[in-house]
């Protein structure tokens, strides 16, 4: 399709080479690749339906995989603790069933894209142009060659992106903002109120005397409806822990080897650069002298002076006390021509005089080490670690899932279990998503339980401490609580009520006190906190408070230095002043209404996309193999160090 395009065009320049390959990424770490960057996975089931749309475990894994690749690449080291505080492959997952939503949603819209529009994107997209022309056909193909795509597989995931964004033009089309909805929005993001506020921490309050039986009681018959036992399970379980299984495991060289060129990109270090910059701000009236200066320091290293130290002592922006040092990444976000000049630089060198927006500069590399693919000797114990895991998880798979189909014929897991050798034990009752200590901290197991019927035998369960199964025997529905069962809570929750209200009485007295000018004298006296906040505008989170209607009300309704009344929040309560307030004015909305009325209708349009989304994700009665889904993605994992 673009052979049509093939011109002949001078070689690419290393930097597009990047910024190209790092676009291809981008797309495929949406799309999914199909196993066309790095080794292929056999598709071993459906992760998910949307629809008439199986995402497969194979899709799932090189998508999640070529994601982490990206990131990767941009924040430098990546660990498996970060990537699951993210919730990076529960995104994933989500994206991809969204993405699926939408382009079932262009299906039956009748949309599809042409020729034309593919080819418009790609010769206009920056990644591929270089001078403000399109590559050119060869350098195109040879990009996508050497990142293993090839340009039909790239072209198909492109199509889906401008689909895609078709679906989203037609179905946001409708979405309207009135001049209310600008204004008020414009008002909400530059209104802003000074505020002063004391703070009494229920916790700061003496604690009541231990209750008598009869308070414990009646704040219990008055509150039962919070205690609730919730239904509860027990369960025979079987569990193959994944450390155990390693022992198990022999690894040749050839599976180490074939595992470092399949996944070579994880191994490449990039290019370290390390600068730092003595930096003098200038204006049009004092550049020629600014320059001077700088001139003169330049001389003065010449002569062998420390950078570090005249940094120190002359230098003008906020890296001055650390000697000029900019690090590895912060003097990117330098100007043009001093990311230019670095380029330049070899480890050690000293810049001249550098014009820049905003004044003057000297640089001096003071690293430089060049992109390199770590060699095999120094990563095999990472690769025996990453491979000991995945095969041992093959393990825990393949006997699970024998097991399972032995204690189907037995109508026992208990039975299977004993001629398998294999230890039984029970979780006791536990509620859905409770721990099962030793072998599940995040409740999977737990979790299945509830899915089961009596005496039902569950499928696989993968944890991140290996797999298991499990075969329901009992339940226990959920129940009032007996004050017997709950006593340690209901006593804590009385206490707690006691000092809200000691909390409560005391702010009062504290307000009848106040006067414009003794803030400090009181809260001292009092063992209160008096705190400001600058700027603050609506819907704003306040420390400790939190988000506060009634704050947001009175700061931009209450007359300046009045009092009011106190504000409860979870831990105590607050009285606030405003000490001054930013209006906004017409005239100053009126210069900027257009850009403002676009911001309001693109976020508009968004919350409209993601509620239509949840609407027909549920229509369309989507489903996740969750077990599955913990699988594939510890497998991923497991090749990102702890």
């Amino acid at each position: 399709m673009l052979k049509s395009m093939r011109k002949n065009v001078k070689a690419l320049a290393p930097a597009l080479w990047i910024v190209i390959a790092t676009f291809i990424i981008a797309i495929f770490a949406v799309w999914g690749g199909g196993g066309a960057i790095g080794e292929k996975r056999d598709d071993t089931g459906t992760l998910a339906v949307v629809g008439k749309t199986k995402i497969s475990t194979d899709l799932y894994f090189e998508t999640l995989r070529q994601r982490l690749q990206a990131l990767q690449q941009e924040l430098k080291t990546l660990n498996k603790s970060f990537i699951q505080q993210l919730n990076i492959p529960q995104q994933v997952l989500e994206q991809m069933i969204q993405q699926a939503l939408l382009l079932q949603a262009a299906g039956d819209m009748g949309l599809s894209v042409s020729n034309r529009e593919l080819r418009d994107r790609i010769i206009s997209f920056p990644a591929f142009q270089q001078e403000g022309k399109f590559v050119g056909y060869e350098n195109y193909e040879r990009v996508l060659t050497y990142n293993r795509v090839t340009v039909r597989e790239f072209e198909e995931s492109l199509k889906k992106d401008i689909l895609l964004n078709k679906a989203v033009q037609v179905l946001t089309a409708g979405v309207a903002v009135t001049e209310d909805e600008v204004w008020e929005n414009y008002r909400k993001q530059n209104e802003s109120a000074k505020l002063e506020y004391l703070l009494l921490d229920e916790a700061k309050m003496e604690p009541a005397a231990k209750p008598d039986e009869a308070a414990v009681k009646a704040y219990f018959e008055k509150n039962s409806s919070r205690y609730q036992i919730p239904e509860k399970r027990s369960a025979l379980y079987v569990f193959l822990k994944t450390e155990d299984l390693k022992k198990e495991v022999k690894l040749t060289d050839a599976d180490i080897d074939k595992y470092y060129r399949d996944n070579i990109v994880q191994f490449k270090e990039l290019e370290r650069v390390k600068v730092s910059r003595i930096f003098l701000p200038a204006t049009e009236k004092d550049k020629a002298d600014i320059l001077g200066q700088l001139g003169a320091l330049r001389n003065r290293l010449d002569k062998g002076e420390d950078f570090a130290e005249l940094a120190r002592k002359y230098s003008k922006d906020d890296k001055a006390e650390a000697g000029g040092d900019w690090g590895l990444y912060d003097w990117k976000s330098l100007s043009t021509p001093e990311q230019e000049a670095v380029a330049k630089l070899e480890q050690g060198q000293i810049s001249g005089v550098l014009e820049a927006e905003t004044g003057a500069a000297i640089l001096k590399v003071t690293e430089k080490s060049p992109e390199r693919t770590l060699p095999l000797d120094e990563v095999k114990p990472r690769i025996q670690s990453i491979l000991e895991d995945e095969k041992a998880r093959e393990l825990a798979s393949q006997r699970m899932t024998q097991l399972e189909k032995s204690a189907r014929r037995e109508k026992s897991l208990d039975a299977a279990g004993q001629k398998a050798g294999l230890k039984m034990a029970s979780t006791g009752f536990v509620k859905q998503g409770d721990p099962v200590p030793g072998v599940d901290q995040a409740g999977s197991i737990s979790q299945a339980l509830f899915g089961l019927k009596e005496q039902e035998i569950s499928t696989p369960i993968f944890t991140y401490e290996g797999a298991g199964l499990a075969q329901l025997e009992k339940s226990e529905a959920a129940r009032p609580a007996k004050i017997e069962e709950v006593r340690e809570d209901v006593e804590k929750d009385l206490a707690a009520a006691e000092k809200k209200e000691k909390a409560r009485v005391k702010i009062q007295e504290v307000r009848a006190k106040l006067t414009p000018t003794n803030w400090e004298d009181i809260a001292q006296k009092n063992n209160l906190e008096v705190k400001t906040i600058d700027e603050h505008k609506r819907e704003q989170y306040i420390g400790v408070i939190g988000e506060s209607p009634e704050v947001d009300q009175l700061a931009f309704a209450q007359s300046l230095n009045e009092l009011s009344q106190p504000i409860e929040y979870a831990n105590g309560y607050a009285l606030f002043r405003v000490l001054d307030r930013k209006e906004v004015k017409k005239e100053d909305y009126e210069k900027t209404k257009k850009t403002e009325k676009e911001t309001v209708l693109e976020t508009k349009r968004n919350k409209f996309l993601q509620s239509w989304l949840a609407k027909i994700r549920e229509e369309k009665k989507s489903r996740i193999n969750y077990n599955l889904f913990l699988q594939v993605t510890e497998d991923i994992l497991s090749r990102f160090g702890d």
